[in-house]
């Protein structure tokens, strides 16, 4: 049976066609990933709930894929302390090949399928935690083989992937499939597939962090203030949350240092 990320393009002879048909087609392939991803909200609720529940006891989060889905789990991972102030180690990325493999493409890297187990191993991987194996095809030894071993060991698994049936999906106990059909360029899951995975890691870690008391309204109150634009961003929340100038938000946010502990200064929170 072969597998929807492999299965031929609705288009044909690309080469031939114009710089905007080009992009038209993909813009019209693009298209279809949000709806497909709305469709996962019901299997995606009750993960989001269980993350929390560990995390709030102390676990942790990994990410484990190879690739461009591999890639996609570090980036999602390494945003989450600068946007919400949690301790780097709570969220975690990793890629088959290692750090390497972000950059640059390690040969047969994810066809290890112990490989992943024994990264996760480093990391003392524990029962509070989760493993979500993100996987386009389904099928990377890397990530069925990690998810496999934790779920032995008790550890709670998900997975994002575009093949239903596929042995990620039968493997782990909250699969999250993303059905986005064939991708522009044949077997290209960089397109699509990574898209859908990229739009439900952003619902993922964000509502987990929400739901960890990480955002106070709609404001990243807990952001590091690791540059310029970022301290003017936690110097305009001050003022607009305080209803104070510039001058005033600026003395807070210096003495408090982050732009939660600043408005809690003033509000007695």
């Amino acid at each position: 049976m072969q597998r929807i990320t492999e299965s031929g393009s609705h288009h044909s002879d690309l080469e031939r066609k114009s710089t905007r048909e080009l992009l038209e087609g993909i813009n019209a392939e693009d298209s279809r990933v949000p709806e497909a991803v709305a469709k996962l909200i019901p299997a995606i609720e009750p993960l989001v709930d269980a993350i929390v529940e560990r995390m709030m006891r102390g676990g942790r989060l990994f990410y484990l894929g190879a690739g461009t889905s591999g890639r996609l789990g570090i980036v999602d991972a390494s945003e989450c302390p600068p946007t919400f102030g949690v301790p780097h180690g709570r969220v975690i990325g990793l890629i088959a090949g290692g750090d390497n493999a972000i950059r640059k493409a390690v040969e047969y890297a994810e066809d290890d399928p112990n490989q992943g187990w024994n990264d996760l191993q480093d990391h003392a991987v524990g029962l509070e935690d989760t493993v979500i194996g993100i996987a386009a095809s389904g099928s990377t030894p890397y990530v069925v083989g990690a998810l496999e071993q934790c779920n032995a060991a008790g550890i709670l698994t998900a997975c994002i992937t575009s093949n239903p049936g596929s042995p990620v999906a039968n493997i782990a106990k909250h699969p999250i499939v993303a059905v986005v059909g064939p991708e522009y360029v044949t077997g290209s899951t960089r397109m699509k597939s990574g898209t859908a995975q990229k739009l439900v890691l952003n619902m993922i870690s964000t509502s987990v962090m929400i739901k960890l008391g990480r955002v106070k309204g709609n404001r990243m109150v807990d952001m590091q203030l690791t540059n310029n634009k970022l301290i003017d961003r936690g110097t305009r929340m001050i003022m607009e949350s305080l209803g104070i100038g510039a001058e005033e938000a600026t003395e807070l946010l210096r003495k408090h240092g982050s732009v939660r502990k600043a408005i809690d200064s003033q509000q007695g929170a």
